[in-house]
This record gives C-alpha cells, sequence and structure tokens, in this order.
C-alpha cells in the first residue's frame, strides 16, 4: 500500500493577485522580524485569521481545521488544510505548506517542518487555545515561549499608505451601501428586506473596484424600533412602521479589511422626545470627532466625551466605548483592542492610526425617545488633526426617510 504524506506542496496554477504588493507584505514581515528580535524570538507561529491575513495575504475558512503562519529569519510559511487546495498557495505571500487529515496533527507536524525544534518561540496568547498550546509544545519541544499578541496589535494599529488607501475605498463602499439602505426603507418593508439591498449594492461596488479579489463576509445590519438598543443587534423580520427609529450599519469587507458607515434614522416621522436625544448625540459626534488629533490618548477623549453627556444629563445612558481602530479584522476575528475609545486605553493617537468616532445613546422601552441612537464616521489621522473619510450625512435633516 502507498504511504500516504503527512504534507505535501501543492503550488496549483499561478499566483494570484494579492490585496498589496510585494512590497507591502515583506515591509510588514521586515517589521515583525524586528519585534520578534526584540522579544528574543527565533520563530513566531501565528494561528489567528488577522494576523496570518496580515502578514501573507492569506485569509482562511477553519471549519473545525487549525490553520497557520509561521515565520523564521528567512521564511514566511502558510499551513493549510488540504480541503482548500491549492487556493492558499494562491492566495498568499511567500510559501504554502498543505497538511492532510490521515493522521491527527499533521498540522503541527508541517508547523515543525519549518519551525525546528528547540527554538524560542512567539505565539498568539489571545488565540491560541489550551489544546493548541500544549501541542506546540509537544511538538516543538520550545526553549521558551514569548506571547507576541500585544506586538502585532501594536503594528498593525500603524497603517502604511497602501492600507490607507484600501481603507480610504471601503468607507466609499460603505456609504454606497448606505444610500441603497435609504432608497429601501419604507413602511410595511421587513429589516431584512432593508439589509439585503445595503448588501447587495456594496458586493456589486466592491466588485467593480477590486476585480481580481475574493468576494465574502460584507454584511448589513439594518434594525428598527426596540431592535436598534444593541449596537450588535441581527436583522429581523420586524416590519417598518411610520415614526419607528432605525439604525443604519453597512460593512464591506475586502479582503479581511472592515469599514463601517452606521447612523440613526426615523421612519417617515421624528417625535420631539427622539429629535432631543438624536441632536444631543449628533453634537457628541462632532465634538467627538475634533477630538481626534496626535498626542492625546484614548482615555482622554474619552474622558471629555463623557464631561459632555453629563452636562446634559446624558452618560448614563451610553453603553460602550466612542470608537475603535481599522484594518484586519472583523466581527468574528480579530480587532485592535489597544486603540479604542475608552477609559482605560491609555494609547496616545499618532499620525497613521485610523479610528471611528461612534457616540451611542440607548434609551429603554417605554420611555419618551426609546431607542438607541449612533452615528459612526471613520477617521484618519494625519499630522496635525484628521480626515473623515466617510461621506454619507448623518443627522435628522437627512435620515428621516421613508
Amino acid at each position: 500500500m502507498t504511504a500516504r504524506p503527512e504534507m505535501y506542496r501543492f503550488h496549483n496554477g499561478e499566483k494570484a493577485k494579492l490585496p498589496f504588493a510585494e512590497i507591502e507584505y515583506e515591509a510588514r514581515l521586515k517589521g515583525l522580524r524586528q519585534r520578534m528580535e526584540e522579544a528574543g524570538c527565533a520563530v513566531a507561529v501565528f494561528t489567528s485569521m488577522h494576523n496570518i491575513a496580515y502578514y501573507s495575504g492569506f485569509l482562511y475558512c477553519s471549519f473545525g481545521r487549525p490553520y497557520g503562519l509561521v515565520v523564521t529569519e528567512t521564511e514566511s510559511v502558510t499551513i493549510s488544510a488540504g480541503i482548500d487546495a491549492g487556493q492558499p498557495w494562491r492566495r498568499c505571500h511567500g510559501d504554502n505548506i498543505t497538511y492532510t487529515d490521515w493522521q491527527r496533527d499533521n498540522f503541527w507536524r508541517a508547523v515543525l517542518s519549518v519551525s525546528g525544534e528547540g527554538k524560542v518561540v512567539g505565539y498568539e496568547g489571545d488565540h491560541l487555545t489550551i489544546l493548541q498550546r500544549d501541542k506546540l509544545e509537544d511538538f516543538l519541544k520550545p526553549a521558551a515561549m514569548i506571547d507576541i499578541a500585544p506586538a502585532t496589535m501594536r503594528q498593525r494599529m500603524h497603517k502604511s499608505p497602501a492600507e490607507i488607501a484600501l481603507i480610504r475605498q471601503g468607507a466609499q463602499v460603505a456609504d454606497v451601501g448606505g444610500y441603497a439602505i435609504r432608497d429601501a426603507v419604507k413602511e410595511g418593508v421587513r429589516e431584512i428586506d432593508v439589509a439585503m439591498a445595503g448588501r447587495d449594492a456594496m458586493e456589486a461596488e466592491i466588485a467593480k473596484r477590486f476585480p481580481d479579489a475574493e468576494y465574502r463576509d460584507t454584511w448589513v445590519w439594518f434594525q428598527s424600533g426596540l431592535n436598534t438598543d444593541g449596537a450588535h443587534n441581527p436583522v429581523t423580520g420586524r416590519v417598518l412602521e411610520r415614526g419607528d427609529i432605525l439604525s443604519l450599519n453597512t460593512f464591506p469587507m475586502i479582503s479581511g479589511y472592515y469599514t463601517a458607515l452606521e447612523r440613526t434614522m426615523f421612519a417617515g416621522e421624528v417625535d420631539d422626545a427622539s429629535l432631543k436625544i438624536w441632536e444631543a448625540n449628533v453634537a457628541a459626534h462632532e465634538y467627538g470627532m475634533s477630538l481626534l488629533k496626535p498626542g492625546v490618548s484614548c482615555a482622554e477623549v474619552t474622558h471629555q466625551i463623557n464631561a459632555f453627556f453629563e452636562d446634559r444629563d446624558l452618560l448614563q445612558y451610553r453603553t460602550f466605548g466612542y470608537g475603535h481602530s481599522f484594518g484586519v479584522l472583523s466581527h468574528y476575528y480579530g480587532r485592535e483592542a489597544g486603540l479604542e475609545l475608552r477609559e482605560d486605553i491609555d494609547t496616545v493617537l499618532q499620525p497613521g492610526m485610523v479610528i471611528s468616532m461612534e457616540p451611542m445613546l440607548t434609551i429603554a422601552d417605554g420611555q419618551p425617545g426609546a431607542g438607541g441612537y449612533r452615528e459612526h464616521d471613520i477617521l484618519v489621522i494625519t499630522e496635525d488633526g484628521n480626515e473623515n473619510i466617510t461621506g454619507y450625512p448623518y443627522g435628522p435633516e437627512f435620515n428621516v426617510v421613508g
């Protein structure tokens, strides 16, 4: 009987066009290797979607299988499952090894074939499970293990010009979805119908702008009435009624890069109590955007917006932070938690960072002005302030619709 391999290289077809040029990935790997050297790591083993995508361009689909990227002083090798055949190699910068499932733990044997035994190994403490950490120790027999997730997060927080260009296009696509949603809002339609209109418009726009990309993961959360109380509430079949508070949330995904547009809307008309809350949140949004500039910390921005709301007796209706970083992230993988506008984040804003401003107030059901109010713009930190790359208008003048 022919012996079946533990791993092999299936370099099928030609390399595809990646989201960025080779020089971009090489610059990221150079920065990574500098951080590895500072930490004393000889090899880095990545297992998360966000870091593998950031350093190689390959965004995996796990379906319960482990995936990896092994980076040494000279090599960068993605490790993928046989079910994906040659696609991971075509869509990654660098080399690729396919592991087979003929026997358990061939993934770690493939990692070992690149890393070698007895090295100081960098890993992602915020992603590697206890089970897989044990396997890493069993197979690689590391001299030591160092959590390099925080260092890679800090690297990802600083965007290159190429990243900012992609994020800028993503923000424009989000606006396209917003206008499609605005056109779809009518009394008697369901949340899901409006959401699909926005999603379809964005997917078509992404395909037009990026003809060589893979298309997946773009989505919309469109909420109405009580469903607006949470920022991440999923779409339902609720039918829109006149006077409903609405929450528009478009999320185009381009090669793992997330952007967003979020707006408060009302169906047909807005009552006085709701208008008062809405206008206050818009004012906080504008004030918050004015604070985003180099040299200020995330905590400082947060405290100033808190004071703004407290002066208006509204702070008790705030439910989460005022903004976050953008880049390789998604609702089901990865985020740059070190760049969020919260009281416990001391990161200082610097040129080249990209961050949202998104204040939200939630008034409980049955109270005057009930519902969730949120505006969301994406801002690039510049040398002397910021650039708002979101174009869709906010506020009552444009967003009482249907």
